[in-house]
């Protein structure tokens, strides 16, 4: 195949501006430190346990007691050994999910798992349990409470703070918190004083990233698994508004398995041609959450939808390797263990993406280009199987459109990849025979500033 490579964005860029105010207003746009810091650890796991692992519901209805959590046992332990198996770097629990059952030593309710026949603090425990394995911690606060007499008043508003402020002080460091927009069609109409949780965490917690039904992280608008071809993180800063975010997400428990079939592939939230309507933009990077079986929470039915560990690794790839983060939801059993279905699943996972990386050919720190053409020459010929590329989005996220070749043997180029963004990491699989590579971008905000690629055997 023939290559042109005066066809980059040093000369014609793709027939877009390379400079101009526009272009200036849309890398003025960056990550926070707390995003950067975030974009390291790019996958991690949710743990859905609570009452309704007990009753056997995917949602509660409201009338549950304190004394229907009556589990034997709860290994906080076990989830973090299988969670690090799989080469995930962090946890976030469902603290309290939608029927309002708290995890912790809460002073706000007597609905919780102090007053149950289990009697310990489970938030507690998977926090040490996380910390002693090296894991971060994050936590999920469902906004909808059914339980709660107050609530759809004045008083849930700083009843729900007080939960949040308990979690945010009591337990260490926190990665991420998870404000979920799931909400009945039933429930009461109720504003919730966003602003007043944010900066609860802002203070308590700077380092945090508040997903969702948050300024931090979008989700990505499905349970399937699936990214967008091109996901961007620069984006229109409405897609902040947790109104937008409840609107969409889960309504009823029926919507589960609608929401694991939408796939967000033909939605385009961040093309020029999308941002150059909206005045006001922000850093908003996505995130795929989906569940290693069937519903979010573990049930004996459902042990036949267990996913394979080949079906996560391409989850993983999609995600990871497509500028987004990977949630993994892993519900452990009324035995309060990960189940060994899903612990083996997890262990071949990790050693699936491990072996992504255990290989490297060539490895390269490039920083601001000064060419579109880059040519890389390998020590020997060898069969190629992935290359990663990472932007530096300290300086916003730039490359629109690129293209990998390899040279083959004989010399000849053959396109492995016709890319379009990258952004925080783009995973590109290859499969072939090669003794170097060339790697031409195409279009580009400005002068494109790449941290590294790096070509795996």
């Amino acid at each position: 195949m023939k290559i042109k490579p005066d066809e980059n964005w040093k000369t014609n860029n793709g027939g877009a501006p390379l400079e101009s105010d526009e272009v200036s207003r849309y890398i003025s746009v960056v990550p926070s430190a707390a995003q950067m810091e975030h974009s390291k650890k790019p996958f991690y796991c949710f743990i859905h346990f609570g009452m309704n692992t007990a009753t056997g519901r995917e949602w509660g209805n409201g009338t549950e007691k304190a004394t229907d959590f009556d589990l034997a046992t709860v290994n906080p332990k076990q989830w973090a050994k299988a969670v690090k198996s799989a080469g995930a770097s962090g946890i976030i629990l469902t603290c309290k999910h939608h029927d309002g059952f708290c995890l912790w030593n809460t002073g706000t309710t007597d609905f919780n798992v102090m007053k149950s026949p289990y009697g310990l603090d489970i938030v507690s425990m998977t926090a040490s349990a996380c910390r002693e394995a090296g894991l971060d911690f994050g936590v999920y606060l469902s906004p909808w409470d059914m339980h709660e007499p107050t609530y759809a008043t004045p008083l849930y508003n700083d009843i729900f703070c007080r939960q949040l402020t308990e979690l945010l002080t009591g337990y260490g460091e926190i990665f991420e918190v998870w404000f979920d927009g799931a909400k009945g069609a039933e429930a009461k109409e109720f504003e919730y004083d966003w602003e007043r949780y944010y900066k609860i965490v802002r203070t308590l917690q700077p380092n945090a990233n508040i997903a969702i039904c948050g300024p931090d992280i979008r989700w990505v608008g499905n349970e399937a698994g699936a990214a967008r071809e091109n996901e961007y993180s620069v984006v229109p800063s409405y897609l902040t508004r947790a109104e937008m975010v409840q609107k969409h997400s889960q309504q009823a428990v029926s919507d589960a398995e609608r929401l694991q079939k939408i796939k967000s592939s033909d939605e385009d939230l961040g093309s020029r041609k999308v941002i150059e309507k909206n005045a006001d933009l922000c850093w908003y990077p996505a995130e795929v959450d989906v569940s290693i079986r069937k519903g979010w929470f573990w049930s004996p039915d459902t042990d036949s939808t267990v996913k394979s560990s080949r079906k996560l690794f391409e989850m993983y790839l999609n995600s990871v390797g497509n500028n987004a983060y990977f949630l993994l939801n892993i519900p452990p059993n009324t035995k309060g263990v990960i189940p060994r279905k899903e612990t083996r699943t997890l262990k071949h996972l990790g050693e699936k993406i491990a072996a992504i990386y255990e290989n490297p050919i060539l490895v390269k720190k490039l920083g601001a280009l000064q060419d579109g053409y880059l040519e890389f020459k390998f020590p020997a010929e060898t069969k190629l199987t992935y290359c990663t590329i990472r932007e530096d989005i300290a300086f916003s996220q730039r490359v629109e459109k690129f293209d990998l070749y390899v040279i083959k043997p004989n010399g000849k180029y053959k396109r492995v990849c016709k890319g379009g963004v990258i952004g925080m990491n783009k995973i590109i699989k290859v499969g072939a025979n090669c003794i170097g590579a060339i790697f031409v971008i195409r279009q580009s905000r400005s002068t494109p500033h790449i941290e590294e690629i790096a070509f795996y055997g």
